[in-house]
């Protein structure tokens, strides 16, 4: 049996950037800000920061571990070569699972904002299956078009900022009320939450096969991209809290919608529907390439049927991962709640960065890049974060793991008898 066919190196450090920056704006923006303001009010800000500290040790973890294995799948790669198949597994099948979750709600965000009445469904599916099809004519054209996206989202939301903070109506800094005032608990949740935010960087890392240079460019731009959305998260969330207050915030489908309408610029909400659009867009091309990639190295060591392990000939891309994909996203817009998706997909993806660190810390000082106390600090981070997200999202959580334990235990029983 020859091996599987390899992925084409041709992104480089910008490419990546964009990946990693429009695989968390249009995600953090335009989707996790409700609902940590509902369980933490003022202090989600002290959750950003926590999120923020996680992602930054998480991310310096997934860099490290890049630049010793660049190759598809991430953290799926990482912690098969560190730690033993189970915790590969583990990871890879944490992030499939979530990360579909998520691609499922991107594309109802997606509609809910440019859809008319009643179409929210038939637009979340469309939209599936247009960046399918991006992503299936090859790995450039996905990091061009989330280029172009990047650049339109980034414009749209300084437009709502500034029209937020120089509007009529005038600041809700009186509204914030104490910043502890829900409690640590409910600030450590609006952390997990948040984290859903700062996911997209891992989709850098599992680009890793496709990458020009990876020793030098993936760490650069796993950093570079964890920053910039760091920045703009922070300007949007003060922007929102200081002008609708925590709780109109928490009540809000549409945050930056109602920032330009509650500053009395409510011709600018058909901008800001269109940017949130195109963020989720964003978000969503991203998700379908990063997830295709993981499934492609998780079935090349038999964790997922061989049937995923197919690299088109011409366009270099895992079509056959893709598709599925695809289709599992399709079926799941018809039943997945925005909100349960969140934080399901937190508990997800905190799981694989727990692998991710866990593996970093067994690094040898050769492929060391940074102290080992971040690891230990991600990692801690992880447990805690789970350990506070919403009760459902941990038991749904719990029980799709435990699925995937039983199919895999099941799969090595048939391999080996």
């Amino acid at each position: 049996m020859t091996d599987p066919a390899p992925l084409a190196r041709r992104l480089g450090l910008f490419d990546a950037i964009a990946i990693g920056v429009g695989s968390m704006v249009g995600a953090g923006v335009f989707a996790s800000f409700a609902p940590a303001s509902a369980v933490a009010g003022a202090g989600l800000l002290i959750g950003l920061a926590i999120a923020a500290v996680v992602a930054f040790c998480n991310a310096t973890s997934s860099a490290q571990l890049a630049a010793q294995y660049p190759t598809s799948g991430g953290t799926y790669i990482y912690g098969r070569e560190r730690l033993g198949e189970w915790p590969g597994f583990l990871a890879g099948w944490s992030f499939v699972i979530g990360k579909t979750a998520s691609s499922a709600a991107m594309a109802l965000v997606f509609a809910a904002y440019v859809a008319p009445a009643g179409y929210t469904e038939l637009v979340a599916v469309l939209a599936v299956a247009l960046l399918t099809t991006v992503n299936y004519f090859g790995i450039t054209r996905t990091a061009s078009l989330t280029k172009v996206l990047v650049t339109a989202v980034l414009a749209v939301l300084l437009i709502g900022v500034v029209l937020g903070l120089t509007g009529s109506s005038g600041p809700a800094v009186g509204k914030l009320g104490s910043f502890t005032e829900n409690g640590w608990h409910g600030i450590l949740q609006s952390a997990g939450l948040l984290f859903f935010a700062f996911a997209g960087y891992a989709r850098i890392a599992t680009l890793g096969e496709e990458v020009v240079r990876p020793k030098r460019t993936i760490p650069r731009a796993i950093v570079s991209a964890l920053g910039i959305a760091l920045l703009v998260y922070t300007v949007i969330a003060l922007t929102l809290l200081s002008v609708l207050g925590p709780e109109l915030l928490a009540s809000s489908s549409a945050p930056l919608v109602d920032l330009v309408v509650a500053s009395g610029h409510s011709w600018a909400s058909p901008l800001m529907r269109i940017g949130a659009g195109l963020a989720a867009l964003g978000a969503l091309l991203a998700l379908i390439a990063g997830i295709g990639r993981t499934s492609l190295a998780m079935a090349r060591h038999d964790d997922l049927p061989s049937y995923l392990t197919a690299v088109h000939p011409r366009y270099s891309v895992p079509h056959r991962a893709e598709i599925m994909l695809a289709a599992i996203v399709c079926v799941l817009v018809l039943v997945v709640d925005l909100r349960d998706a969140i934080g399901f997909s937190s508990f997800g993806v905190l799981l694989y960065y727990l692998v991710a660190n866990v593996s970093a810390y067994t690094q040898d000082s050769q492929h060391r890049r940074y102290p080992k106390v971040l690891q230990i600090v991600g990692s801690i981070g992880c447990v805690v974060l789970i350990a506070t997200l919403p009760a459902t999202s941990i038991v749904v959580g719990t029980v799709v793991v435990v699925l995937g334990v039983t199919y895999r235990l099941g799969r090595v029983r048939r391999l080996f008898t």
